[in-house]
């Protein structure tokens, strides 16, 4: 059955260890590591607040309390940069947690797979349709268009129907992703008829990966509840939403913009050289220190 209530909650799965990031991340969460001046979880949470979501949840682990700290209000370092006169720092920090903003955190106290972890944030979304951003994958719209949550939630107020963000993968790369097939529907949307997790190239339905944004109706919770454990054992997303096509339509949206791998260590290094190049105070300075360099 399609949904008619808007989407205003967000959901960020924000408890993984970052193995891959290993020393950076053994004290500091690989959602807090930097993209020239902001955190990866930050440009998740932006491109969630540009598309009109002001309800942010996070599902934390033990070792994460630097992000709820970055969304809290640190009036000792307000304190400061308003006495000194430092208005521009002052709205830049003001700015990390608007006004009409509310976060909320849950734990995730077993590492049992991003299934489970959407599955502990169920209490807190309720039986309202929700979207979910994995901070791992910054996503930036087309140059003058909106971001990718913005695409999406634009098309769920119109279709109604759980909504997977997807992209054309490289063949050697479809072990990495979770991967669709199914029929052409209208714009940019394919009704979705078969989904696999992490399959081998051989055996994989198409080369279409599902990136690290969702829209889903609350039925999932149901589904996640009874779906045992796959891949690595654990209790995959990606099967879940298996079950869900059973009972409801399921779309994959074939979103317009950019996606950098930022659990991998060349797709971080990306992002930081080309959101580097676009940034308005330093793009130009740094362009012209590349062009220094013998590549």
């Amino acid at each position: 059955m399609a949904s008619t209530s808007p989407v205003t909650t967000a959901v960020f799965p924000v408890a993984g260890l970052g193995t891959r990031f290993l020393p950076a991340t053994k004290a500091s969460p690989k959602e807090m590591l930097p993209v020239v001046d902001k955190p990866l979880i930050q440009y998740a949470v932006e491109e969630a607040y540009a598309a009109g979501i002001r309800h942010m949840v996070f599902v934390t682990g033990r070792s994460k309390r630097a992000i709820e700290d970055h969304f809290d209000t640190a009036y000792e370092l307000e304190s400061e940069l308003e006495a000194a006169g430092k208005q521009a720092l002052l709205d830049v920090v003001r700015a990390v947690q608007p006004a009409d903003m509310d976060c909320t955190y849950v734990r995730q106290p077993r590492s049992l797979g991003l299934g489970h972890a959407v599955l502990c944030a169920e209490h807190i979304v309720g039986q309202q349709p929700f979207a979910v951003l994995l901070a791992d994958d910054l996503m930036v719209g087309e140059p003058g268009g909106p971001p990718v949550m913005a695409q999406m939630t634009a098309s769920f107020a119109q279709h109604g129907h759980s909504l997977l963000a997807v992209q054309e993968v490289p063949e050697d790369q479809v072990s990495r992703y979770g991967i669709v097939a199914g029929t052409p529907a209208e714009g940019r949307l394919i009704d979705v008829e078969r989904i696999v997790e992490k399959p081998a190239p051989k055996d994989a339905p198409s080369r279409i990966g599902v990136a690290g944004r969702y829209i889903l109706t609350p039925r999932i919770f149901q589904e996640i509840r009874q779906q045992p454990r796959g891949v690595g054992g654990e209790i995959q997303l990606t099967d879940a939403i298996a079950r869900l096509m059973r009972k409801e339509r399921v779309g994959a949206y074939q979103y317009a913009g950019k996606r950098y791998d930022c659990g991998s260590k060349a797709g971080f290094l990306e992002a930081t050289v080309e959101l580097a190049l676009q940034h308005p105070e330093m793009g130009e300075t740094f362009r012209a220190y590349l062009k220094t360099l013998a590549l």
